[in-house]
């Protein structure tokens, strides 16, 4: 029998997203075909330290009194090698001999959020000349900062809705003038940190005396914050697949966020991952069908504007006369079984399995280095 394609899973890491990505890892550790993947999971702390992970998170969920967390045990910490073209991992702990844990065919880098879903880790396992799912450096840097990602859109011609940056010396020197600048934006106003993902640190704002806290709860997950102008339209995510052989992407039917306005607000944190009842997500959105095919050749355009690879969820407004704007591109998105990602690609035909088998088959594909 031919060998096992071996599969590194990283999970957990140094961002607020850190239990989320637990999650996600555990969807994928119960969907992989095992037949055809060995699978080496290995969990990131909140600190960074690379350690052994467990095949078993199926317990794992973002309900409870304590969420999931990777925790550093031992002391022992894996280190991914590099030599001759191959990849191996190894655990080294203090007074003991290093344990080999085998070679790596590629990673599959399941973080949300900064040193993650930002570039670091791509970096990394560039110049470890290691194969990984999803986009490289450059576009998971430009994805994941909220002001470039809405200037290169720009810059390609996508529609993108209104905005102010708030950098950490004007709001720290020039205040009023930021405020001042924000005045020339229409309520509501959405508030958040500009590296972040999942809504942690986001505000609705619908009063401008409101707007200085809202700044501050942003810049407690990160320094720069955007001030978005709230679009009026229809919540919509669309999937993003790579495409084999030099094809072009591929996007899958779009999805919706129905937002119940009597419990939430918007889709916050708890009704994103806590709440059974705050929201709900359609799959496939009861669209007209030309405004659906509108938002998927938008979603493949925002995948090339940022030169992203192997996957990406992008969000949308559709506005009620049939505008569609561009939200957001998330290179790493949600990934769990009930995800919108996972569920678009299984409304379009791509089962939970069949999707991590693609994935993993185009990073391997994929050539190494400058592409």
């Amino acid at each position: 029998m031919s060998q096992k394609t071996r599969v590194a899973l990283l999970f957990g890491g140094r961002s607020g997203e850190h239990p989320i990505s637990i999650v996600t890892a555990a969807g994928i550790l119960g969907a992989i075909d095992r037949e055809k993947y060995d699978v080496v999971p290995i969990g990131i702390t909140r600190t960074g330290q690379w350690v052994v992970g467990t095949d078993d998170l199926a317990g794992s969920a973002l309900t409870g009194a304590t969420l999931p967390e990777v925790t550093a045990g031992s002391g022992a910490e894996v280190v991914l090698s590099s030599a001759a073209g191959s990849a191996s991992l190894q655990v080294l702990e203090p007074g003991n001999v290093p344990v080999e844990l085998g070679r790596v065919d590629v990673v599959f880098p399941l973080l949300h959020g900064p040193y993650g879903e930002d570039g670091t880790v791509q970096g990394l396992l560039e110049l470890a000349d290691v194969p990984y799912v999803g986009a490289g450096v450059l576009a998971s840097a430009v994805g994941m900062d909220k002001e470039f990602m809405k200037l290169v859109f720009a810059s390609r011609g996508l529609p993108v809705g209104p905005y102010v940056v708030v950098r950490p010396r004007e709001w720290e020197q020039q205040r009023a003038d930021v405020l001042e600048r924000a005045r020339a934006l229409e309520l509501p106003l959405f508030v958040k940190p500009a590296r972040a993902g999942s809504s942690l640190g986001v505000t609705r704002v619908d009063d401008l005396d409101d707007l200085a806290d809202a700044v501050e709860e942003a810049r407690r997950h990160d320094p720069k914050v955007i001030i978005e102008q709230g679009v009026e339209g229809r919540e919509i995510e669309c999937g993003v697949l790579g495409g084999r052989d030099g094809a072009a992407p591929r996007a899958s039917v779009p999805g919706e966020i129905v937002v119940d306005h009597a419990e939430a607000e918007f889709y916050d944190f708890e009704a994103k991952y806590v709440s059974a009842t705050q929201a709900r997500t359609d799959a496939p959105a009861d669209l007209p069908a030309e405004v659906a095919e509108r938002v998927r050749a938008l979603a493949v355009r925002a995948f090339e504007a940022v030169g992203a690879e192997g996957l990406s969820r992008v969000d949308v407004f559709v506005t009620p006369d049939g505008e569609v704007i561009v939200n957001e591109i998330n290179t790493m998105p949600g990934f769990t079984p009930i995800s919108m990602y996972p569920k678009v690609w299984e409304a379009t035909g791509v089962s939970y399995t069949e999707l991590i088998d693609e994935l993993i088959q185009l990073a391997l594909e994929r050539p190494r280095g400058l592409r």
